[in-house]
């Protein structure tokens, strides 16, 4: 990869000296045969005695997405350092199972899932996003789609009928690259590419965008510390400056109602949510080591992903924090997601950890825990 020092600099923010993140400055290792998938009988559980947080072994988990469907709950995840593709489904009993595991060229970066049995992997190496099903609890690779850069993120834009909508952009660069997907993903690919920022990383789906009719995307750009955002209405257009940071942008998150968009900031001591109507920014006092991934419970309370922790915060109308709490995590909590995986009612959090061999599933309600361990300086 090119920009290794940016890719360092990004990941080591707030990790503690010695810990040496999993990412593009190691040398490629040669990948296993493709497709390696556990044998008949081999499926892994795994089992914590804090019944209240699982940790699953998924080591240098750059990306993920969690599905619940038809087959339960299943998180599909990169591991990064490892060039495989993988798959465990999280038991209603607190437990978790390995699925599935599959090899991909040097690096994949992230999935998103595009139905309950169909998932796409971002693969840096040969610059494609590659479209996997799951048959019999085994990944079955389906194509490779080629997008010409290596990319970071892919998302799931749009899905009705059997076609879909894909966004995928990039680790270093300013090209993204909409891939239009028939035929249940097994036809052949259209892939356009458009000029954005430097270093979009994480798009966000949006239902508005302020003073503009609808919604789009939205997206953080690390290099040129800036959110910006494109209609739905024109993806192709250029896209709109919504915020400029002296900070980093590491990413953002829509509120559940569409009226906030909160932004993670790396460093700084603060964070920054815009009002998607108006376009004001308002300012979040937030941990000087800074945050790196982020997700609203609802307008006013929000969840951010640091190194070894959650911060929880309840918001004011103007910004000011109200109350705040702290959950513990296995690493430095690259992504978050919100969802309740054991079917009781209480959102539960997913913490994938891109710095350390486990990521954790923390079992709600979130912010009664939260609210028990006061926020700690660091």
């Amino acid at each position: 990869m090119v920009l290794l020092s940016k890719s360092l600099q990004r990941l080591m923010l707030g990790v503690v000296v010695g810990v040496l993140l999993g990412g593009c400055q190691t040398p490629p290792q040669k990948p296993a045969a493709p497709g390696v998938a556990p044998k008949a009988g081999a499926s892994k559980v795994e089992v914590t005695a804090d019944k209240g947080r699982l940790q699953i072994d998924l080591p240098d988990a750059w990306g993920g997405d969690v599905r619940c469907g038809k087959s339960g709950c299943l998180v599909g995840a990169v591991e990064h350092e490892k060039n495989t593709v993988v798959v465990h489904k999280l038991e209603s009993n607190r437990t978790s199972r390995l699925l599935s595991k599959f090899s991909v060229p040097y690096h994949p970066d992230s999935v998103v899932w595009l139905e309950d049995d169909l998932l796409a992997a971002a693969v840096e190496d040969g610059s494609t996003v590659d479209i996997f099903r799951l048959v019999d609890e085994k990944l079955v690779k389906i194509q490779s789609v080629t997008v010409w850069f290596g990319p970071r993120d892919v998302t799931l834009i749009e899905a009705s009928a059997g076609r879909y909508r894909l966004l995928a952009t990039p680790y270093s660069g300013n090209k993204v690259a909409w891939i239009d997907l028939p035929d249940g993903a097994t036809g052949a690919a259209k892939v356009t590419q458009a000029t954005w920022c430097k270093s979009p990383w994480h798009p966000a789906k949006v239902s508005q965008l302020p003073k503009m009719t609808g919604g789009g995307v939205v997206v953080a750009c690390l290099d040129d510390r800036r959110v910006v955002a494109v209609p739905d209405s024109n993806p192709m257009a250029a896209p709109t400056v919504l915020a400029t940071f002296n900070a980093i942008p590491r990413r953002v998150a829509p509120s559940p109602s569409g009226r906030w968009l909160y932004v993670g900031l790396e460093t700084g001591s603060r964070n920054a949510r815009i009002d998607m109507q108006t376009g004001e920014l308002q300012w979040i006092a937030a941990s000087p080591n800074g945050s790196v991934s982020v997700v609203a419970l609802s307008d006013d309370l929000v969840l951010w992903g640091e190194d070894g922790r959650l911060v929880m915060q309840r918001l004011d109308a103007q910004g000011n924090v109200l109350e705040s709490g702290e959950l513990l995590a296995s690493g430095f909590s690259t992504d978050l997601q919100v969802i309740d995986v054991d079917g009781d009612g209480a959102l539960d959090a997913v913490v994938l950890n891109s710095a350390g061999t486990k990521s954790d599933v923390i079992y709600g309600p979130l912010w009664e825990k939260a609210l028990q361990r006061p926020l700690m300086k660091k």
